[in-house]
């Protein structure tokens, strides 16, 4: 497929824009050599947007269907991110109090995803060093900050046992510090002997999930966990030789974490003689304990690198908050499409923040504008910092790029989200030529029914890291990879498929 369009005022039968009607030799070697690329039998039937563009001189080098609408999967997040920094500030942090009055004690949310089992237990310790012993009343969970619908417009049924579909809640809990939220790992192992039951746990330890355990020990590890609909019954089945671990997202996260804070209160030798049930926190409670997460500016980095879709729902809905004091998603998006249109994003359509939903489009041309724009906010090096780097082997460095892009000019230069569903692949990002220009990119593919074409973006990638406006560049580097890009039948994105990391 050539981006031989005939373009209004550009050059009939080339990539070249109208605004590179007379561009350098290096700026034509480019348009040549992307159109190449991109001349692919497995986009015959496919749609791929492209554009590239001077962040310094706003000249756009190449350009292909850049202003038509696309499902951008986890691109989406460069708009949630950049939104949430403007609206939110790279200072705001998630608080979580437990509170009481009369008999009661409240356990209040506000939306945090890094609360794991030992911050609940570390709350529970506070409520005790205060001098609670016995709670006469209840246990009072809120999750009132958020509305109550917990799953995105859109988000296929199929998903919604596994950890990147997991509930939104304004009260949750994550099993580790990739800060999944609204999840448990379940792991598998091995038993005594060969033809004997596996031992299966969970982390954090808990009675929230009940699991029925139908998998044994054998010579080879094939195992299928499946949560039940509507509740926490988790079925175990297959055979094991060594461990596997699987994470699987809860039914209603609130009162997870709420089991897991009560578990703590016990621990620490607080009784609850009530039962646990779900209200608002009464005006007058009195505080009792408190803990406050790290500050956004942090979280960007396990959020962007890894490309978590729960903290991308959890801030859409904080940013509706704040802006309308109203926790749900129609709130948030609406900031978010505020933000986006202010700067430089002139068509969309978002149906929510993680672009897990296949009904949201982005143009190529408008995240490059948004990538453009961003330069100039005072937050910009910490939000850039975030993306994923190419080729970068540190996890929280490199991210979902770190195994992409080895051994090339593009290695450690290149600053991009992915976003990737079945049939969705897209790129989109920062990149600085070898004469020290910089640009801003999108590549995004829609409609392919072979593997992932990721390979094409990162071969694009990589000769923008090789583009100079003065001479052409090597036919043969342009084209040539010297390390291959991992390619995934699944179309989901490296991060989300744990145990396998980037």
């Amino acid at each position: 497929m050539l981006a031989s369009l005939v373009l209004v005022g550009g050059v009939a039968g080339s990539g070249i824009p109208a605004d590179a009607l007379d561009p350098d030799p290096g700026v034509a070697d480019l348009v040549h050599d992307i159109d190449e690329l991109l001349n692919d039998s497995r986009l015959t039937m496919a749609r791929a947007g492209v554009v590239v563009r001077s962040a310094a001189t706003g000249e756009n080098l190449y350009t292909l269907d850049s202003g038509k609408l696309f499902a951008p999967a986890s691109n989406t997040k460069l708009l949630t991110s950049a939104a949430a920094m403007e609206t939110l500030g790279p200072d705001y942090r998630f608080s979580t109090q437990v509170l009481s009055k009369g008999r009661d004690l409240y356990l209040k949310g506000t939306g945090d995803p890094t609360v794991l089992a030992a911050d609940y237990d570390a709350l529970a310790a506070k409520v005790a060093a205060s001098g609670v012993k016995v709670v006469t009343g209840r246990l009072v969970v809120d999750d009132t900050w958020f509305d109550d619908v917990r799953l995105g417009t859109d988000w296929a049924w199929d998903d919604e046992p596994y950890y990147y579909a997991a509930q939104i809640s304004a009260l949750t809990a994550s099993p580790d510090t990739d800060y999944d939220a609204g999840s448990v790992v379940v792991s598998v192992a091995p038993g005594d002997r060969p033809g004997k039951p596996a031992k299966v746990t969970t982390t954090p330890e808990t009675d929230y999930v009940k699991i029925v355990n139908r998998a044994t020990t054998g010579a080879e590890t094939d195992i299928l966990v499946e949560r039940e609909h509507g509740g926490n019954t988790v079925v175990v089945t297959g055979t094991v030789a060594e461990q596997y671990d699987e994470w699987v997202a809860v039914w209603d996260p609130a009162l997870y974490a709420a089991s897991l804070f009560r578990k703590g209160l016990a621990a620490h030798g607080v009784r609850v003689i009530g039962q646990t049930v779900r209200g608002a926190t009464p005006a007058g409670a009195k505080a009792v304990a408190a803990r406050e997460s790290m500050p956004l500016s942090q979280l960007l980095t396990p959020f962007m690198k890894l490309s978590n879709n729960m903290h991308a729902e959890i801030l859409t809905k904080a940013m509706g908050r704040k802006a309308s004091d109203a926790g749900s998603w129609s709130a948030g998006l609406a900031v978010t499409e505020a933000f986006a249109k202010a700067n430089g994003v002139e068509t969309l359509r978002l149906r929510d923040g993680s672009g897990l939903s296949r009904m949201d489009g982005l143009t190529p041309s408008g995240l490059a504008s948004l990538l453009a724009s961003v330069r100039g906010k005072p937050w910009f090096p910490v939000w850039y910092d975030s993306l994923p780097v190419a080729g970068a082997a540190e996890r929280m460095v490199g991210g979902t790029l770190r195994s992409r892009m080895r051994g090339t000019p593009a290695e450690g230069n290149v600053h991009a989200k992915t976003g990737s569903l079945t049939s969705v692949t897209s790129l989109s990002g920062y990149v600085t030529s070898a004469e020290g220009e910089p640009l801003v990119f999108s590549i995004m593919t829609n409609g392919y029914l072979s593997g992932a074409p990721r390979d094409l973006e990162d071969r694009i990638a990589v000769r923008l890291a090789q583009f100079t406006r003065s001479a052409p560049v090597d036919a043969a580097a342009a084209s040539t990879l010297r390390a291959e890009t991992a390619q995934d039948d699944d179309g989901l994105e490296c991060s989300w498929r744990k145990p396998v990391q980037c």
